[in-house]
């Protein structure tokens, strides 16, 4: 499998608005993308600003498709102003 690890560092003044918003777009790519088994939306509770996301993909093709998708650029375009900083790492899931 392909493993997806982001992480977002939010304006202290958009973290509500960016919580709602991703945490959509975790539960509509898992509804509605073939290849998507997992999207988790982890945030830090002594930095609220902090988000990560763990998301498990058939393959780099399944994440490609998650990233055309019409969910992820509506939320991308809606949020994109608000991240201060992003980190994008992808692996492959050895186990289980």
């Amino acid at each position: 499998m392909y493993a997806v690890v982001v992480e977002f560092r939010i304006q202290a003044d958009h973290v509500q608005a960016f919580h709602q918003a991703i945490v959509e777009n975790a539960r509509l790519s898992v509804e509605s993308e073939v290849g998507c088994h997992q999207f988790d939306v982890c945030c830090d509770p002594a930095h609220p600003a902090l988000f990560l996301l763990y998301e498990l993909y058939d393959d780099e093709s399944a994440f490609e498709v998650h990233l055309q998708s019409s969910h992820f650029l509506r939320m991308n375009a809606l949020t994109a102003p608000w991240v201060e900083s992003k980190t994008v790492k992808t692996m492959t899931r050895v186990q289980p």
